[in-house]
């Protein structure tokens, strides 16, 4: 199969205190949680972007339960804006109700087979930013 130009996608879980990071493909239809950044560590985003070139950018859309626009909406739409600027690349939004439970538990499943530890907790944000990419691939 040919590669087409959205294959590789970096996604983010934008919060007020940290940013959730995945990398996923489209070929293996696989994303896996990276890190997480600072809203404003653009140098550190820079470094991703250049480690994994990714063909385009998916951004977590938190909207209210039925669907509607909050706070985070806007800050959310506001990232995707300027990722779109920085790196002139595609910038899909995906609705991201429920990422956070789902996040949580997955986490608590990996700290009860032993796969993860309390530590690594700091980590949910870039396991939900893989499951809103999961959502988009």
């Amino acid at each position: 199969m040919p590669a087409t130009p959205e294959d590789m996608a970096l996604a983010f879980d934008v919060g007020t205190r940290v940013i959730g990071v995945a990398i996923g493909n489209r070929l293996s239809g696989s994303a896996r949680a990276l890190t997480t950044l600072a809203p404003d560590d653009w140098t550190g985003l820079d470094a991703l972007v250049a480690t994994w070139r990714p063909d385009a950018f998916v951004v977590g859309l938190p909207l209210t339960l039925d669907g509607g626009e909050q706070a985070m909406s806007k800050r959310a739409r506001a990232f995707a804006t300027q990722l779109e600027q920085r790196y002139q690349r595609v910038v899909h939004l995906v609705d991201e109700r429920n990422t956070s439970r789902e996040a949580a538990r997955r986490f608590a499943r990996q700290r009860a087979s032993g796969a993860a530890k309390r530590k690594d907790a700091a980590e949910i944000d870039a396991l939900a930013a893989a499951i809103i990419l999961e959502a988009w691939l």
